[in-house]
């Protein structure tokens, strides 16, 4: 399996057209901020102390999510790429048993999407410092490692039960367009959900994967809230993180860190388990 893993992890790297375009949403997103939507974002905090670096650290919060989605869909395009040439056939043939060629593909693209997620934290780490923000610290830095593992086994789980679908590179590379230009708007990151139809806002609460958004954030965002709103009421807090996507409100309740983890881990549990019995089933001929 770690053999077969570590074939997978060299075709996605040797293809750097295919490193490039997993991150391609992340460079755009900060592109996005940096020209547009930072200004937009950022006006009503003009006077707030530290609010670049608050802001700064909610857009970077979100890039993370992202990238978690868009790099195992970059590695999983391994998997229908041996379906659409069938060299998945010639595995089949072969001594090695399903289980091992399934372990090896959601090995790799685990291993692919916590590897181009720390990149990511990288950059979105040299861009608040850049902007006149701090570094995360060290409890916080290892929180996001942890986030950065959870949030990718979700995605990748999601992504590989999707790709299973699909036995063509044009076909996935249509859907993988797709889920790239719809998945900032799923995570909420462009524009506060405050500011959203209430419809939006509950799709987007809905979406699973945009809980690791929210925690990301909360953590991202802990010590430049702290500095922002040291003198301000709770109710004004309180707010404020529903009206960023901190929290996730449902009715007058907010769900809790440990709520917005459970998603994640029920949605890697159950989709995990459908994309194994979708990969195990026999090759139609």
């Amino acid at each position: 399996m770690i053999i077969f893993a570590s074939r997978n992890l060299k075709l996605f790297f040797r293809d750097r057209a295919a490193v490039f375009f997993s991150l391609l949403a992340v460079l755009i997103i900060i592109g996005l901020y940096v020209l547009f939507l930072g200004d937009m974002v950022a006006g009503d905090l003009t006077g707030v102390p530290g609010g670049r670096f608050l802001m700064d650290s909610w857009i970077m919060a979100g890039l993370l999510a992202v990238t978690s989605v868009t790099t195992t869909m970059g590695a999983v395009g391994v998997v229908v790429d041996d379906r659409s040439k069938g060299i998945a056939k010639d595995f089949h043939a072969s001594p090695l048993k399903r289980t091992t060629l399934v372990g090896g593909y959601l090995l790799s693209t685990m291993a692919i999407g916590v590897i181009m997620s720390i990149v990511g934290l990288i950059l979105a780490e040299l861009y608040i410092l850049a902007g006149g923000g701090e570094l995360l610290p060290l409890g916080n830095l290892l929180k996001v490692l942890g986030l950065i593992f959870l949030s990718t086994m979700a995605s990748g789980s999601l992504v590989f039960f999707l790709a299973s679908f699909f036995k063509t590179q044009n076909a996935y590379g249509v859907a993988s367009t797709v889920v790239n230009t719809l998945i900032g708007f799923l995570m909420g990151i462009y524009v506060p959900i405050g500011v959203l139809p209430s419809a939006v806002q509950t799709a987007i609460r809905l979406f699973p994967i945009s809980h690791a958004a929210v925690l990301f954030r909360q953590v991202l965002m802990d010590v430049p809230l702290d500095r922002s709103f040291a003198e301000a009421p709770p109710a004004m807090v309180t707010n404020f993180k529903a009206s960023l996507g901190i929290v996730f409100q449902f009715g007058d309740s907010a769900l809790s860190t440990a709520g917005s983890l459970l998603v994640l881990v029920v949605t890697t549990v159950i989709f995990f388990a459908l994309g194994v019995w979708r990969m195990l089933l026999p090759e139609k001929k």
